[in-house]
């Protein structure tokens, strides 16, 4: 079994994307190299540069299955039924919906009872390939339940003052995170990835 990872672009403030969910320069190191890296559906191609090429190849080749919200899903229309990673999707809602199919919607999951379980199935089906998930609400709900295994970062030079933030409502206390194991510096980003200390049980 793969590891559980949340993953997304953020603003040295913290956010993933301003109030309206638009990422606006959180995004821009995807179009700010000359290498060319398709995606599944109907996104365009990325250009990235080498280094951020080499990461999000090798990052992506590992991932077996992704956990989303049901606000991502909305907002990107479930990505027409085809993720740009090209992996089935679980979402993490209260109703399913009733009115939504495009070719390839059979690759997404609906699971209405809470993140614990949806990982799950997300596990079982990416089998020993890692889960992503998504940050926001789900990745927080996964952080506080001590699902999350690393926590990777594309920490873009911008500061966003307001929006939605990589991880919400974390009760007080700290929930302690070790030192990155991978920090690539590209333009218009730099990638980390952050192992979740766990806590260590012992007998007596």
């Amino acid at each position: 079994m793969g590891k559980v990872i949340s993953a997304a672009s953020v603003s040295l403030d913290g956010f993933v994307a301003d109030p309206d969910n638009n990422p606006r320069a959180l995004f821009d190191w995807y179009d700010a190299g000359d290498v060319e890296v398709v995606n599944h559906g109907d996104l365009p191609p990325f250009h990235l540069t080498r280094e951020s090429a080499d990461y999000w190849t090798a990052w992506t080749s590992e991932v077996g299955a992704l956990v989303v919200g049901r606000l991502l899903f909305d907002i990107t229309d479930g990505w027409k039924g085809q993720h740009p990673m090209g992996v089935p999707v679980v979402v993490v809602t209260h109703e399913p919906p009733t009115d939504w199919s495009y070719p390839g919607s059979d690759q997404f999951r609906f699971v209405t009872t809470g993140v614990e379980d949806a990982i799950a199935v997300a596990q079982e089906i990416a089998g020993a390939k890692h889960v992503g998930v998504a940050a926001g609400t789900i990745a927080s709900q996964a952080l506080r339940a001590g699902l999350l295994d690393e926590v990777a970062m594309d920490i873009v030079p911008v500061v966003l003052g307001d929006g939605h933030k990589y991880f919400v409502d974390i009760p007080e206390g700290e929930i302690l995170l070790g030192d990155p194991s991978v920090v690539i510096r590209a333009r218009r980003v730099t990638h980390m990835l952050f192992p979740v200390v766990k806590e260590s049980s012992s007998d007596g």
